[in-house]
């Protein structure tokens, strides 16, 4: 075939959820976010990235995030998420995967997240080697309702879309 092959393409899906907790930083997104409260986790517990890595993981069919950097593992005790980022990506190039966008919500009830979302996708884009406008990152409220509404939690839900990339 001489240029006819059809353009592979992925679609993958990602969630992350972590409780709430004081005496911890607040980072999502790789962006340190003044808070009295922090996410619970093994690494920095940074929902957002999480669900990317998830995300990108999926659409590769490489399993999730806990497959490759497990909790309870000494190399990722309190690292920051980005470098999980970074390792996916280097993952994805690794098997002719080229990452085309992401696509993001994060859920909090506080704090407002609105001025830290450009920071966010600046440093998700610099951890994958993309674009920045290949991140599009979207923060809501629960409303008051369940445990992000009652500030327990945080929760955020991506989707990514990769291609395979041709011969160099």
């Amino acid at each position: 075939m001489h240029g006819d092959e059809p353009t592979v393409m992925r679609i993958g899906e990602g969630r992350d959820i972590h409780r709430l907790v004081a005496g911890r930083k607040l980072v999502l997104g790789g962006v340190e976010i003044p808070y009295e409260k922090g996410l619970e986790g093994w690494s920095d517990a940074d929902v957002l990235v999480h669900a990317v890595v998830d995300a990108l993981l999926g659409a590769a069919g490489l399993g999730d995030i806990g497959t490759h950097f497990p909790a309870g593992d000494a190399r990722f005790k309190n690292v920051p998420s980005t470098v999980f980022l970074e390792e996916t990506a280097r993952k994805l190039k690794e098997l002719g995967w080229g990452i085309v966008n992401i696509d993001a919500t994060i859920m909090a009830e506080r704090p407002k997240l609105r001025p830290f979302i450009d920071e966010m996708k600046e440093e998700i884009g610099r951890a994958l080697a993309v674009p920045a406008e290949c991140i599009n990152i979207k923060a809501g409220t629960a409303e008051g309702m369940g445990y992000v509404g009652r500030g327990e939690g945080m929760e955020a839900h991506a989707v990514s879309l990769i291609r395979k990339l041709g011969p160099g």
